[in-house]
């Protein structure tokens, strides 16, 4: 049996944290996080937090690991990881993943960037 996508992120949602919008623009002018995009590159390309990491679902895997040529520093950072998508579902799926990969610090962003872009946050 097919296990439904919206079971799935249910499950993600109740093992990761989550950050409402309001927490996560708290944290834009510290320095203390990065915020991951997960989104696909065009959907990234109109329009993204500001200073976000592009690192698209498909390729999530590879960005995050260090052994891979794919790697991005910025995930290995040290920094809390913000994750998100256009409204939480792939994110949450997305910060499962890097939960399960052994990253600490990941939160997905509640209701993702439609979310962020109806309260004013920065985008670029």
């Amino acid at each position: 049996m097919v296990t439904p996508s919206m079971q799935l992120i249910g499950e993600a949602l109740a093992e990761v944290a989550s950050i409402s919008v309001d927490e996560a623009l708290a944290l834009v002018d510290g320095g203390d996080a990065v915020f991951v995009d997960v989104r696909e590159r065009a959907e990234h390309d109109a329009g993204a937090i500001a200073g976000a990491v592009a690192a698209p679902r498909g390729f999530l895997e590879f960005i995050a690991d260090p052994t891979s040529p794919m790697h991005n520093a910025s995930l290995s950072s040290g920094k809390r990881l913000v994750i998100y998508c256009a409204s939480g579902g792939r994110s949450a799926l997305a910060t499962k993943t890097l939960q399960d990969m052994g990253y600490s610090g990941v939160a997905n962003l509640t209701g993702g960037f439609q979310a962020w872009t109806e309260v004013g946050g920065p985008t670029e």
